[in-house]
């Protein structure tokens, strides 16, 4: 087994693009953020450390929101450089965007961390209603699945998936 820490070394794009994403839904909703961490070799390799969102759904967003931001810029930046026909022929720069796309792809599921941030604020917390603990409660099931499809490298298929095999169904079936 290739230890995480290196894993995360060799796709440190992604790393730093989920941690970013963590920030935006912070900015966004006006959250103080206290501390960021974009890279470091150790576990966890990144972190945010933010003020409890006033609102539940806040929350939510705050903790899924890498799946949200990693995907869509792997897509966009992978995109380009994947709709070549023939990847054999692709120049240097375009190996760099697939790189970069599978890296940012791969570090697109929130950590067993973000997962237990949403559960302790939206699913214990005496202020959640029903209504959030059924909503955030599936998300947190997702974010510990994608934890463990880790140890089988899904973050990395889905990261390639995103960068090179969505193009390939886009181009065969609607080119």
């Amino acid at each position: 087994m290739i230890p995480g820490i290196l894993v995360s070394l060799v796709t440190f794009p992604g790393v730093i693009v989920h941690e970013l994403a963590h920030q935006l839904f912070c900015r966004l909703f006006k959250i103080p953020v206290f501390e960021v961490c974009y890279f470091r070799m150790k576990n966890p390799v990144g972190y945010v450390i933010h003020e409890i969102p006033p609102k539940h759904y806040q929350s939510i967003l705050i903790s899924i929101g890498p799946f949200i931001i990693n995907s869509i810029l792997a897509i966009l930046i992978a995109f380009p450089a994947s709709m070549q026909t023939k990847l054999d022929s692709t120049n240097p720069f375009d190996w760099i965007l697939i790189y970069l796309g599978v890296s940012i792809g791969a570090h697109a599921f929130p950590s067993t961390g973000d997962a237990q941030s949403l559960w302790n604020y939206a699913t214990k917390s005496k202020s959640s209603s029903l209504l959030t603990k059924i909503v955030a409660a599936p998300f947190v099931g997702f974010i510990y699945l994608g934890a463990l499809g880790s140890y089988l490298w899904l973050d990395i298929l889905y990261g390639a998936f995103l960068s090179l095999g969505l193009p390939w169904i886009l181009l065969k079936y609607f080119a």
